[in-house]
């Protein structure tokens, strides 16, 4: 089964596939998606739908994992990220494709055991998980495979369990 994650911003949105193959999971690809912060939000929302568009008709994926929208103290950015998000399951429901979210409480959890674990502590265990060293350097990237790790795991376990 092959998962992309997507960690949802109007300036960087990060996409990661994450691949798992009799048990063993593996990174195919990841990126980020950047939008000018001196353009209209129209068009950046624009920029960030067609670019969604894209990596989910070249990646076929099976499923799109999304982060859950966390409310912060800075309603500006929750409001941009609110819609970055909307384009983004727009993009994905144009393109048929089933999409699952996580909040980032339980991508960490998930992935490091740490519901509080920091941003560094993630990308050291999506790279221990994953069986490599070379990630990307985009933290928007780690997430985003940190949540297509998250889901296969969850998936996973509710085969289990039969849940």
């Amino acid at each position: 089964m092959k998962v992309l994650g997507i960690d949802p911003g109007i300036s960087n949105t990060g996409y990661g596939l994450v691949e798992e193959a009799a048990r063993r999971l593996s990174a195919l690809a990841s990126g980020t998606i950047k939008t000018a912060p001196s353009d209209e939000m129209a068009v950046r929302l624009d920029v960030l739908y067609r670019g969604v568009t894209e990596v989910v008709e070249r990646l076929a994926p099976d499923a799109v994992v999304l982060e859950e929208l966390f409310f912060n103290t800075n309603q500006k950015s929750v409001m941009a990220v609110g819609q970055a998000r909307g384009v983004i399951l727009l993009a994905c429901g144009h393109a048929g494709m089933p999409v699952v979210e996580y909040t980032p409480l339980q991508v960490k959890q998930t992935v490091t055991g740490n519901g509080n674990a920091k941003k560094e502590q993630v990308r050291y265990m999506v790279g221990a998980l994953l069986g490599t060293r070379d990630l990307p350097s985009s933290l928007h990237e780690c997430d985003a495979l940190a949540m297509a790790i998250c889901h296969l795991h969850s998936r996973r376990m509710a085969g289990l369990t039969g849940g």
